[in-house]
């Protein structure tokens, strides 16, 4: 079992980094450095954030500190590496690894609680597999955005410290402005990290990185007799309560692969990501993703399909006997979709003012989910609405089938002890105002990356900061979809 280190005292800047991943077996990592860069310049950097670790935000929102988040002068206590991982890929098993990240060590807050501290973009590393380890502007902003906009709703994700442009261009399949993010996470462990140590039969790094894992995460269940079964049970359960919030939020991740999946129960890379605006469960963004493999609809039998591949990664640590092994955790993993239906099922009820179960809830919030696809209704402002007390006078909710859905739901809620005035406290308490519309992420990223001009970014991170105020809506272009005319919406990976 591994034995945490001495809290290291505050360095300049509020930095106590530490780094408990680099004690684990070498097989897990490599010790690199960033590649420097010709001309940081910071971006956007995360006040709030950098005061929530600690850290000295003003004093770090400086430009003369830009260098240290593209990785030229790390803080004091870093000690960069890049960790190896594997994953499965639209099903398929490659060898990965950090290709283009870095993580510098752990954030020790002043509570005591470690994140994870990773230089995105800053250069090849041994895993880059000819890559060149570099990142462009726009996609590193949009993981700025998004994981803001997560973190706002209310769903477990990764965060982002700041962006830094490096002054040098990365090609794709076409010349674009460099830059590094800065990450912050519970930490970065993959279900791909347990398949590449399970890849490579070594029990002892296998049995060190569930161990470390427990302590990190889930160190309530650290003393069991069972540690590999009982952090399989703590994923899953993490999982499903992830996966719900997106369902529940219209969020699609868009590249489900085992190594971005994280351990923690966090939303980690924000690559082809979108949310939805017009309803429908088979919706997809991802450019790469031609058979909707990760469609909106299918993230929780992946999230289940990825479990079943951590589930094998593990079965060493479970039992002896094979069989039993298998057994054991094939019994856990077919848990997953009754847990994934009691958080999404309360959620649901949730947005629909309803405080307790009734045995027709799920059939009412179904009908309305019917209609919505059916219709092509808007999924956040149909619940928005529903929140107000509007009339419900104009389209699409003009429509005798949505009246019919609305009198059964008025009826339902009148059932309640609580008032109506309860019911639609609770109902704005968890249906957002506002997400960040995919068309106007894209305005922001390329006013930003084509022309610098960072207004309309700026904007769009004010309107999406305080999605659950109902009193305080943000300007009308920050609540509607996109028009009609608008092409569909299609998202990339960016490297």
């Amino acid at each position: 079992m591994t034995t945490p280190l001495p809290v290291p005292r505050p360095s300049a800047n509020g930095w106590r980094l530490e780094h408990s991943y680099a004690r684990l077996p070498e097989v897990l990592h490599v010790a690199w450095k960033a590649t420097p860069v010709q001309e940081p310049r910071l971006v956007v950097f995360n006040k709030p954030l950098a005061a929530a670790l600690g850290l000295d935000a003003d004093a770090l929102a400086q430009p003369e500190n830009a260098g240290l988040f593209a990785g030229n002068n790390p803080p004091e206590g870093a000690a960069p590496l890049a960790q190896a991982y594997a994953g499965h890929q639209f099903g398929g098993f490659t060898v990965l690894g950090d290709g283009r990240a870095l993580l510098l060590g752990e954030q020790i807050t002043p509570a005591g609680t470690r994140f994870d501290i990773q230089l995105k973009g800053s250069g090849p590393t041994p895993f880059s597999r000819g890559g060149d380890g570099r990142a462009a502007l726009g996609p590193m902003l949009r993981e700025y955005v998004i994981s803001e906009a997560m973190h706002a709703l209310r769903i477990p994700t990764t965060r982002s410290l700041a962006v830094t442009a490096t002054g040098e261009p990365v090609f794709r399949k076409e010349t674009l402005p460099g830059a590094v993010l800065t990450r912050v996470a519970a930490s970065h462990i993959r279900v791909g990290t347990f398949e590449w140590v399970a890849a490579r039969r070594d029990a002892q790094a296998l049995e060190a990185l569930t161990l470390h894992t427990l302590q990190r995460h889930y160190p309530e269940r650290a003393a069991s007799d069972t540690p590999a079964l009982e952090l399989l049970r703590a994923v899953l359960e993490a999982q499903a309560s992830l996966i719900a919030r997106w369902m529940l939020a219209g969020f699609v991740h868009g590249v489900m692969n085992t190594d971005n999946m994280a351990l923690s129960g966090e939303t980690i890379d924000y690559g082809p990501c979108a949310f939805l605006d017009r309803y429908h469960p088979d919706t997809t963004f991802s450019s790469i993703d031609r058979n909707g493999r990760y469609a909106f609809a299918n993230q929780p039998a992946v999230a289940q399909w990825n479990l079943a591949r951590l589930a094998e990664s593990l079965l060493p640590l479970i039992d002896t006997d094979e069989t039993r092994a298998v057994d054991a955790a094939t019994a856990l993993i077919h848990e997953f979709p009754a847990r994934y239906e009691h958080h999404h099922r309360a959620g649901l009820r949730a947005k629909l003012g309803l405080f307790h179960e009734d045995s027709g809830d799920h059939q009412l919030a179904q009908s309305l989910l019917d209609w919505m696809t059916l219709t092509g209704a808007d999924h956040t402002n149909t619940f928005r609405a529903l929140s107000s007390e509007q009339a419900f006078r104009e389209p699409p909710f003009a429509d005798p089938v949505f009246h019919e859905w609305h009198a059964r739901w008025k009826a339902r809620l009148a059932l309640q002890s609580q008032s109506a005035t309860d019911s639609l406290l609770h109902m704005q308490a968890h249906n957002p105002v506002v997400i960040p519309r995919n068309h106007l992420v894209e305005e922001a990223l390329t006013a930003a990356s084509d022309h610098a001009d960072l207004a309309p970014l700026e904007r769009l991170l004010a309107a999406i900061a305080n999605p659950f105020d109902h009193s305080a809506l943000p300007p009308a272009p920050f609540l509607e979809p996109a028009p009609p005319e608008a092409p569909p919406y299609r998202t990339f990976c960016g490297t």
